[in-house]
């Protein structure tokens, strides 16, 4: 549905070093880097987009989507040792759906950032 989304961040090298980190289980990766910010893309070919502002950001819900279990669990511990804050640990969150495994963890400009596998365990 998406080719790119575009957000400002307060504190840009934080930023830039939590999502590189946090999203590499997920495959990715920094493509691009200017002036303007970083480019971070898999291979889907749909990026996301930083750019330094000085204002502080509304916080975003960004939820990226996971080939398995254990990609889900990999970008929560690989977002806690970058920085970010529990918000919700690796599991089953039934209420949305029977096979919705998610972890969400609380970027540094406050943004909730989840992955999510909607497969069957195995």
């Amino acid at each position: 549905m998406f080719d790119h989304v575009v957000f400002g961040v307060s504190d840009y090298a934080a930023s830039k070093a939590f999502y590189l980190a946090a999203l590499a289980p997920l495959g990715i990766k920094l493509v691009a880097e200017n002036e303007l910010g970083i480019e971070m893309c898999g291979d889907d070919e749909c990026s996301l987009c930083l750019f330094p502002t000085d204002e502080k950001p509304a916080h975003l819900h960004l939820a990226f989507r996971a080939d398995n279990r254990a990609q889900v669990d990999a970008f929560y511990h690989a977002a806690l040792a970058a920085g970010g804050i529990d918000h919700g640990a690796p599991g089953l969150r039934p209420k949305y759906s029977p096979n919705y495994y998610a972890a969400f963890v609380i970027a540094p400009d406050g943004h909730n950032v989840e992955v999510v596998c909607h497969k069957a365990d195995g």
